[in-house]
């Protein structure tokens, strides 16, 4: 496993590259110019271990809510801007440590430069995001389409722009929803730059097709040390994010946050209803920071073994199961139902004792 070599920038109290852990983001679907309901999937967010969070800005009126939306949550908060520089300004003014932009698309050079004496005044960090879906038409021309190398020189270009004001608290990411033109470009990129990359795959998809192609994605990228910032962007609630990015980067061994959960894929073996307990029980673990080991077993074959490594494991067969605890048979009920209600007391005894956030 490689590790980043990106030097150091630090967004709000939140150190990214220089070898500091992966960060995990994300962004609202609410509408910004309603604090409350944004406020509330903030938290939500929060709460499945996101660490910062981007927020569209399209309009004035988005931008006046921001002030409110910044004294409503201690995570930093990033606007997502086009086109006009005032709504980026306007975030800097309000609080938000930083700004996605495309310094080309925001104006002349004299708007450019307000808003990077803004960002300096602010101490705020600036995402050059380029995405396949908006390069610029002489970049299309020249290169045939939306190819990596467009992507790394629309980046480059929009750096340069900072880097001539002096300005190099700088993040960069290139998305497409191609897996292999992502991965193409940030490997080109990195080759060009040292800044913090943030990487993802845009417009991944939904919740099944979209966590297969980031997995697949992100992880060559992270395991060639490539990325510094991530978020996995899915047609669905923001809060499915956090569970396959976290995932992502424990199949890595990069980081961990909240219960490793184990189940069988289910086989003419199983004589429970597995897929409902191994639902019931990840629903009830989704908040949980718990760094634990559960395992959800149906098979008399491998179940008993899986559930014995495991700090609490179901081992299921027909009409019984066996619960462990740390490798030790604590209970053997007979009955689905009573099964699960069992599991989910000695799960809760566990959480508690152990002190663990449930």
């Amino acid at each position: 496993m490689s590790i980043s070599t990106s030097r150091a920038i630090c967004l709000g109290n939140l150190r990214i590259g220089g070898g500091a852990p992966i960060m995990v983001q994300s962004m609202t679907n609410t509408d910004t110019r309603q604090p409350g309901p944004t406020l509330a999937q903030i938290a939500r967010l929060a709460a499945r271990g996101c660490e910062a969070v981007r927020l569209a800005v399209p309009d004035e009126d988005a931008a006046a809510a921001l002030r409110q939306i910044r004294d409503g949550t201690r995570l930093p908060l990033i606007a997502d801007i086009h086109f006009d520089w005032r709504l980026a300004i306007a975030a800097l003014e309000a609080g938000l440590e930083g700004l996605r932009i495309n310094p080309g698309n925001i104006g002349g050079s004299g708007r450019v430069d307000r808003v990077v004496d803004a960002a300096k005044a602010h101490r705020a960090v600036i995402r050059i995001g380029v995405n396949s879906g908006s390069l610029e038409k002489d970049l299309l021309h020249r290169h045939g389409g939306p190819c990596p190398q467009a992507l790394v020189e629309s980046a480059l270009g929009h750096v340069r722009l900072l880097e001539r004001r002096g300005f190099q608290d700088i993040k960069i990411s290139l998305k497409s929803s191609s897996v292999l033109d992502t991965i193409a470009a940030y490997r080109l990129l990195r080759t060009a730059c040292d800044y913090p990359l943030h990487i993802g795959i845009t417009e991944a998809g939904g919740l099944v097709r979209g966590a297969v192609k980031s997995a697949v994605g992100l992880g060559i990228l992270l395991a060639e040390g490539i990325g510094d910032t991530m978020r996995v962007s899915l047609t669905a609630e923001p809060e499915e994010e956090m569970t396959v990015a976290w995932e992502i980067l424990r199949a890595l061994g990069l980081r961990s946050r909240g219960p490793e959960i184990i189940s069988c894929p289910t086989c003419g073996r199983t004589e429970i209803d597995l897929l409902g307990m191994a639902r019931a029980v990840e629903e009830r673990l989704a908040d949980s920071t718990a760094n634990i080991k559960v395992a959800v077993m149906g098979c008399v074959v491998n179940g008993p073994g899986e559930a014995r490594e495991a700090d609490i494991g179901l081992a299921g067969g027909r009409d019984k199961g066996i619960i462990f605890r740390k490798g030790e048979v604590i209970r053997s009920v007979r009955g689905q139902e009573a099964l699960l209600a069992a599991f989910m007391e000695e799960l809760q005894t566990l959480l508690q004792e152990e002190n663990f956030s449930a």
